[in-house]
């Protein structure tokens, strides 16, 4: 089914932060990729004043019985008091591709 495929948008304020936060949800199988996107500027409202930031995006491909533990490890790790965690159903996709995530997601045999 593919609404099970998801992906997760997560802001980061650097590179550094978001490659070590890559590297342990690909090792735990929680994301079988996360591309890292820098560049990004984010307006925002936080504690009553406008905010602006540059900061760095984390997509990362995954299944929704992931998002559990994907939203522990992020929430454990993140430098962010309250980091953006957002999961958006993936509606189809290139079933090779599908495929590799659920291959990358489950234990070896």
């Amino acid at each position: 089914m593919a609404t099970a495929y998801q992906i997760l948008f997560c802001t980061l304020p650097d590179r550094a932060t978001g490659l070590d936060l890559a590297r342990r949800l690909v090792e735990a199988r929680l994301a079988a990729c996360v591309n890292l996107v820098p560049g990004l500027t984010s307006v925002y409202r936080w504690q009553g004043a406008i905010q602006e930031d540059s900061e760095h995006l984390m997509l990362i491909k995954t299944r929704a019985d992931r998002l559990p533990a994907i939203q522990a490890l992020l929430q454990a790790h993140h430098p962010y008091e309250l980091p953006e965690i957002v999961a958006v159903p993936i509606s189809d996709g290139l079933p090779a591709y599908l495929q590799w995530i659920d291959q990358n997601l489950d234990p070896s045999p």
